[in-house]
């Protein structure tokens, strides 16, 4: 029996195994083990004994066409014009020569791009849009990602942590990154409902889709100088930004009452304990461009007193657990608010978090 052709397709991405190495595709799934063998530097090891070298460099999430371009070139002097970008923004040379690695992480630091993010360092911060993109953000993703990393640069570089040390940062609360299960999530957060801009509404929103946009009933119709509009229920308004997204007469920003809050403890690992999400340390800072000096004191603060006190291997929101949150409260200096009682019982008794198979 002959058999059927293989179908070709434009729909949907293209299959992965195009962009693999000649070093991966000999060697799929015949791994054997992996070593780190320097910050940013891995070494993976199959069974036939070919190895395949990692140099891991930092990169801003928005990036230029300059810089991408300078990516390909270094990809192509030294990796067969191989590299990868990680989930954290990372990018990732992939090298068989060992002899390549110094000229290659040489180059990068000449040009600006330090090596590290593996093993107990912080990698990079994984963030989402801010300013420069969503309309319903209350704080600036990019900035306030620049200033941290300013700061915390040597715990990238250099292996001073107990542990891996995850930073994510979320512009609202809407959360489009990581931050539900980061050690450290930076949250920005509406304190104001939409203002509800009735002069224009009617002639750019449709008020039934837009009553139907809110998650929580907050969005009722009401008339206002004769002509339809919307009222806003303030008790029952999350600060979503849903109802923006539909209807541009309903802006959410608030330059005076929009800040950032701090989250710690979160881990998606499964290894030691089960995977845990965020709890709150800092309920409002200030939103303060273009350093925002209050969310990087406040983050330096954790991350230095994580690394002093924390045991090896021990991930932050384990180590806070251990200690537990009054003496995390003590070391920290943070202020224990009324922000701080989780009303919302038992929840993390229920979810079912662990990977582990249970019968």
């Amino acid at each position: 029996m002959t058999p059927k052709p293989k179908r070709i397709t434009d729909i949907g991405p293209p299959n992965y195994e195009k962009f693999l190495p000649p070093v991966v595709k000999r060697n799929y799934g015949q791994w054997k083990y992996h070593e780190i063998l320097s910050p940013g530097v891995l070494v993976h090891v199959a069974e036939s004994g070919e190895k395949l070298y990692t140099v891991r460099a930092a990169s801003p999430r928005l990036l230029s066409v300059h810089t991408i371009r300078l990516f390909a070139d270094l990809a192509d002097k030294y990796c067969g014009g191989y590299l990868r970008f990680t989930s954290r923004n990372n990018v990732e040379f992939l090298l068989t020569d060992e002899k390549q690695i110094e000229p290659l992480k040489g180059d990068l630091a000449a040009a600006g791009y330090p090596v590290g993010g593996t093993g107990r360092t912080i990698s990079n911060i994984v963030h989402t849009q801010g300013w420069v993109h969503c309309h319903s953000s209350a704080t600036d993703a990019s900035g306030l990602v620049k200033s941290m990393m300013d700061g915390l640069f040597p715990y990238f570089a250099e292996e001073k942590l107990p542990a891996k040390l995850r930073i994510a940062v979320a512009c609202c609360l809407n959360m489009c990154g990581a931050v539900h299960c980061s050690d450290i999530a930076v949250l920005g957060v509406h304190r104001r409902p939409p203002k509800v801009r009735h002069d224009i509404l009617p002639n750019v929103c449709e008020v039934p889709t837009l009553i139907a946009s809110c998650p929580t009933g907050a969005i009722r119709p009401a008339t206002v100088n004769g002509k339809q509009s919307v009222e806003v229920i303030e008790e029952q308004c999350m600060y979503c930004g849903n109802c923006y997204t539909v209807c541009p007469a309903m802006p959410l920003n608030d330059p005076d009452n929009d800040g950032i809050s701090i989250w710690v403890g979160g881990k998606v690992s499964n290894a030691r304990s089960t995977p845990k999400f965020t709890k709150l340390a800092i309920p409002f800072l200030p939103n303060n461009p273009p350093r925002w000096p209050e969310v990087v004191e406040a983050v330096e603060k954790i991350v230095t007193t994580y690394a002093e006190h924390a045991k090896p291997f021990e991930r932050l929101g384990e180590w806070i657990e251990r200690v537990g949150w009054p003496r995390f409260f003590q070391l920290t200096g943070f202020e224990f608010t009324r922000y701080h009682i989780d009303d919302f019982k038992h929840a993390g008794l229920t979810f079912a978090r662990s990977a582990h198979l249970k019968f």
